[in-house]
């Protein structure tokens, strides 16, 4: 059964109105580097799961123009969405893409998608010192979810918190749900001061330079070593992340 990407996506962000679509590298989206990554991993399928707003019909034809799936949903209740994306399409097996994180590591995808095929989880995520991958703001990383544990998250509550955010319930009662954490390297634990998750213009500005001049020698995308050997050696970088992660604490 292949694995679908399911990317999150919507132009109304608060901080930063239509960022997955803005100029970020080089003359490409945010949008663009993101699908080029996923269509890397073998044996998967892009899905776009946007809105039904007027707002977001840029990502509809952004999605056609690139060739890639695209379903329109619920604006509020993201749970919903990801379920009706998935059922239209045939997807059983999910990964869950937020489309603020351009650096999204090609390689940990690999490894996720590798997890998801062998095991049965409900649910498979990277543990960030004791944290899930998607409550830190680090941007490497995605989750993989299972449509049965989507389907049973919706029996299970009704509390509007867990159907706009798709996977808290999942490990907020792990008790209900059979999950798998994958380590990440140790030495990311040196660098809580990164921040390549794109919320604000100030986020925007700094990860776009630090993208281009990881990539001005060549065409290939930085892996998570490379990234903060070049952040070690280049602390302007961390010392903007710094304030931001004061600034917009995730909750």
């Amino acid at each position: 059964m292949t694995t679908a990407f399911i990317i999150q996506a919507r132009m109304g962000s608060t901080r930063l109105p239509g960022k997955l679509l803005l100029p970020f590298c080089d003359g490409r989206t945010i949008l663009d580097i993101m699908v080029d990554k996923l269509r890397k991993v073998e044996d998967t399928d892009i899905i776009i799961a946007t809105t039904l707003n007027p707002i977001d019909m840029p990502i509809v034809a952004k999605a056609e123009k690139m060739g890639i799936k695209c379903f329109r949903g619920s604006e509020n209740d993201v749970l919903q969405r990801f379920v009706d994306a998935a059922q239209y399409y045939g997807a059983k097996k999910i990964v869950r893409v937020c489309s603020d994180n351009p650096f999204i590591d090609v390689n940990e995808m690999r490894r996720l998608v590798a997890a998801a095929k062998t095991n049965r989880e409900d649910y498979i995520s990277f543990d960030v010192d004791g944290v899930p991958s998607i409550l830190t703001h680090y941007g490497f990383w995605a989750e993989y979810v299972s449509l049965d544990a989507l389907l049973r998250i919706k029996e299970l509550t009704k509390e509007p918190f867990y159907h706009e955010h798709v996977t808290n319930y999942i490990y907020k009662h792990p008790s209900e749900f059979d999950i798998k954490w994958l380590d990440v390297d140790k030495a990311i634990l040196n660098y809580k001061d990164i921040r390549l998750t794109i919320d604000t213009p100030a986020d925007m500005e700094n990860a776009s330079r630090l993208l281009h001049n990881l990539m001005k020698d060549g065409d290939s995308y930085p892996d998570i070593p490379q990234i903060l050997q070049f952040i070690q050696e280049h602390s302007e970088y961390s010392d903007l992340m710094r304030k931001e992660i004061q600034n917009n604490q995730k909750k």
